[in-house]
């Protein structure tokens, strides 16, 4: 079968404080509906390319645009205000750079957004700032494997209160040997198997396949300690839960796998106890990474929000 031919262009968003957003645009510019998708901590728009690849005929027959993103400090995005000093780095900083996308790659015409982990983060952090996008502009959001909250260690046992105590230091310490810490990693490739276990351990539930780990660790490879570092702080500084009254307006989609370790699904039950319009599906054997392990059913609830968003615009 031949493969569908898609009109593509590579397109850079400037954000105000001088930091430049890599995005691939793929599909026409007059396309009914726009698909946003926002990556997490220390991946990058390659994130997406299994939904996106499900989503590809509808982009190539004209009746959405699709754009992937790598985030501020992650992939080909630069660091802007903070590329000295992250000490000031929230997110929402990345729901502010969410923002300045959708005012200059699609200024008009309804979106749906789809964001995974940090990516989920910052669409709430732009509802938060921008409330008057969403039901007009904003027609659809997906949250998959994310969190309003929540996601510091609580101090409630030793461990915990040493991780409190101790990531400000670590932090530093990460960043300042950032260059000892690179080398050190290109000892234990994505290839090793060692390294394939740890990632399968941590981010991947009983069904992902050898090769979703392997394409896993190698997007998270190629991002940098100082990404790794920098964000870890503003991860747990992260807190919506009282914020997310935008998303009321607009479908929402929540998605988690059963055996998430980072975002585990008590996070995604909050999300839906303030979003109580908004359909959760907790997906059985799976991890953290479901655009890759459940690529399918991540791309069946951005087609549900697709055709609510069209059929939204057709009424109007």
């Amino acid at each position: 079968m031949t493969a569908p031919t898609l009109l593509r262009r590579v397109a850079a968003v400037d954000t105000p404080d001088g930091a430049q957003l890599h995005a691939v645009v793929d599909g026409s510019d007059d396309a009914p509906v726009t698909v946003v998708m926002a990556h997490g901590w220390t991946l990058a728009q390659a994130a997406w390319d299994d939904v996106a690849e499900l989503l590809t005929p509808r982009v190539a027959a004209g009746e959405l645009r699709l754009i992937r993103y790598d985030q501020r400090g992650h992939g080909r995005s630069t660091w802007g205000r903070y590329a000295d000093d992250v000490g000031e780095l929230t997110i929402d900083q990345l729901g502010a750079d969410l923002g300045d996308l959708l005012d200059q790659l699609a200024p008009t015409g309804p979106v749906v957004l789809a964001g995974h982990s940090m990516g989920g983060m910052t669409i709430m952090c732009l509802a938060a700032a921008r409330p008057e996008l969403f039901g007009d502009r904003v027609r659809g959001v997906a949250l998959v494997s994310t969190s309003a909250g929540d996601l510091a260690p609580a101090g409630e046992n030793l461990a915990e209160r040493l991780q409190l105590k101790l990531a400000p230091g670590l932090v530093t310490v990460a960043i300042g040997g950032a260059r000892a810490l690179e080398r050190m990693r290109r000892l234990l490739p994505p290839t090793h198997p060692r390294h394939q276990k740890l990632v399968r351990e941590l981010l991947y539930g009983a069904d992902a396949t050898a090769e979703m780990v392997l394409a896993g660790a190698e997007i998270m490879h190629a991002s940098t300690v100082r990404a790794f570092a920098a964000f870890y702080p503003a991860l747990g500084g992260h807190d919506k839960r009282q914020e997310l009254k935008a998303l009321t307006d607009v479908p929402v989609e929540i998605l988690v796998g059963d055996s998430d370790k980072l975002t585990p699904k008590r996070h995604s039950h909050q999300l839906a106890e303030a979003l109580p319009d908004a359909t959760l599906e907790i997906l059985p054997r799976s991890g953290h990474m479901l655009p890759q392990e459940r690529a399918g059913q991540v791309a069946e609830a951005i087609e549900r929000l697709l055709a609510a968003a069209t059929a939204e615009r057709g009424a109007a």
